[in-house]
């Protein structure tokens, strides 16, 4: 490149056009020189201003300006393509099997997003007209949408000539009003009271008025009316002959030819398992809901069945069917004996407690709220045996005078339906557990809890029993365990016992301590029958009771080893 540059330079100039004059007359002797050979003429050359580049464009290497295609069919690309090789239309013939959405244009995987600004301001305007009136201005963005369309109630649009919430549009015509709003006018002020125009005022009805009216008054008043069921015929049978003995006592009276003293206070010295079944009574047509023992001798079995009959048994001698109880037109949900055992109350889904005289088989007194009664109880306390407190779905625990026939309580702070009722300290406090998961304690005759416990990891406790000291109380939870609490002072739960193994989930499974307080019995959903070591917690045995669900299972107060179950089979055993 500096060799050319220098061609024919200035310095140089006249030797070489000497030595080319020479060599020129040199040969004209010899031969004509082509002109193309000739020195070029100083006058015409352009070496003395201008550089000659005569090298040919070449590509430099690491840039190239020359854009690369890429194969459309390509499922690989071995290098990394710039965003205008990886974009560029598709160059050549088209395929000729593309579908008319393969073939449309797309920038996203989903299709074709086409870029849009919307205004904050007349975003929102719009859609609170929209809220506000019923239309806005129609979004549609294609080349047909003019601006001046629009979108939901276009009749109020045209009324109010599109105007937004921020114009607001034309007032809406007003019936004009009578007024009259001087006090001075005592016969003729009106007020606000005033009528509007074209406005009629009748006192009465017409006749076709009168008959839609009455009408309607006679279908809301069936619709709210309970229908009050018919008197049901309340019954009992004796079935047995020799209801009394030579002394003219009745079967009500406990034995005392039996080997165990029925009347005493003292728990048998030690219990044991039972082992063996001995007997059944059998009588019941539906399951059995509900079993009570005779209040302290426990000589006679108190049955509460599905089959809307309660049933008294015999425990002792030839354990017949004393009587049977009807009365009820639904399922027995629930049944308590008073302290002397003179009579007993039954709780049924027909929303009806019935007080009946356990010797005569009569019906003493009812009591009813029209709501379900799931759980009755008698005050435990002698000077209050003519007071009861029922658990109902309407979420409240009610306590009724039997001698009045009276409500004279109410307490009512749980939210669910009250499952069991449950007399501690003395009977100057009561326990109640609710469909809500929560147990709640009472001052008796204060319609305000005193405490309240309810736990995230609670379940509902649908049965609860307390031990025979006094100091514990065992409940029945609903996630299959048994849980329990203190009777005393805080109420404690004690996270140390925890009884376990059977499944009771669904099902209200009455349950025992043993008398000596060494076990716990309960009956569970498969059938079986569960005893556990009250010490350990440890389940020492475990039997199929009953076919159906074993919802029952009760100690007997007297003896070392009889347990009494029942189950919805409709049956009832006894295990020694």
């Amino acid at each position: 490149m500096l060799g050319l540059q220098s061609y024919a330079s200035s310095s140089d100039g006249e030797s070489d056009h000497e030595d080319a004059a020479t060599a020129t007359t040199n040969s004209e002797s010899s031969a004509p020189i082509p002109d193309h050979l000739l020195p070029v003429d100083k006058t015409h050359s352009l070496s003395t201003s201008i550089a000659v580049c005569a090298a040919p464009t070449v590509v430099p290497i690491g840039a190239s300006a020359v854009p690369r295609t890429l194969d459309p069919t390509l499922k690989e690309v071995t290098y990394n393509p710039r965003y205008e090789e990886m974009y560029a239309p598709v160059k050549g013939p088209e395929h000729p099997d593309l579908t008319m959405q393969q073939r449309a244009p797309r920038n996203t995987l989903a299709g074709y997003v086409e870029k849009a600004h919307i205004n904050a301001f007349e975003f929102e305007n719009q859609r609170r007209t929209f809220h506000t009136y019923g239309y806005a201005l129609d979004p549609s963005v294609d080349d047909q949408a003019d601006g001046q369309s629009f979108v939901g109630d276009l009749q109020s649009a045209y009324d109010d000539n599109g105007k937004t919430v921020f114009e607001a549009p034309k007032a809406k015509k007003l019936r004009k009003q009578e007024k009259n709003d001087n006090p001075e006018d005592i016969e003729g002020f009106l007020g606000p009271w005033g009528k509007f125009e074209n406005e009629v005022s009748v006192a009465k009805p017409n006749e076709q008025e009168r008959a839609e009216l009455d009408e309607l008054l006679s279908k809301r008043h069936k619709r709210g009316r309970i229908p009050e069921d018919k008197p049901l015929e309340e019954k009992s049978t004796l079935h047995i002959k020799d209801a009394y003995d030579y002394q003219g006592r009745s079967y009500l009276h406990a034995p005392h030819d039996l080997g165990v003293n029925l009347r005493s206070n003292a728990p048998p010295t030690k219990c044991f398992l039972p082992k063996a079944h001995i007997h059944t009574w059998s009588g019941h047509n539906k399951g059995i809901s509900s079993i009570r023992w005779f209040p302290k001798t426990a000589h006679l079995l108190l049955s509460g069945s599905m089959d809307c009959r309660v049933k008294l048994w015999e425990v002792y001698g030839e354990r017949r069917c004393i009587r049977t109880f009807s009365g009820h037109r639904q399922a027995i949900k629930d049944i308590a004996w008073n302290n002397r055992g003179t009579n007993f109350l039954s709780a049924s889904y027909d929303r009806y407690i019935k007080l009946w005289d356990a010797e005569t088989g009569d019906v003493v007194s009812r009591f009813t709220t029209r709501k379900m009664p799931f759980c009755v109880k008698f005050h435990p306390d002698n000077s209050k045996q003519h007071l009861f407190v029922a658990g109902t779905s309407d979420k409240k625990i009610i306590c009724w005078d039997t001698r009045s026939g009276d409500i004279v309580q109410e307490y009512d702070r749980h939210l669910g339906s009250v499952s069991t009722i449950t007399f501690v300290d003395d009977n100057r406090r009561f326990v109640t557990t609710s469909d809500d998961k929560s147990m709640r304690i009472w001052e008796w005759d204060i319609p305000v809890d005193m405490k309240y416990i309810a736990d995230p990891t609670m379940h509902s406790m649908p049965a609860v029993t307390l031990a025979p000291n006094g100091k514990w109380m065992a409940c029945q939870s609903l996630d299959n365990k048994i849980v329990i609490f203190s009777a005393l002072n805080r109420f404690k739960m004690n996270r140390k016992k925890t009884f376990t193994g059977h499944m009771v989930s669904g099902y209200a499974c009455q349950l025992d301590f043993s008398p000596d307080m060494s076990y716990l019995v309960s009956g569970d959903g498969d059938g079986k029958c569960y005893i556990w070591d009250w010490k350990t917690t440890k389940m020492y045995k475990k039997w199929q009771a009953h076919d159906g669900v074993c919802i029952s299972a009760l100690w007997h107060p007297h003896e070392a080893s009889k347990v009494v179950t029942a189950g919805w089979d409709g049956q009832i055993k006894y295990w020694d």
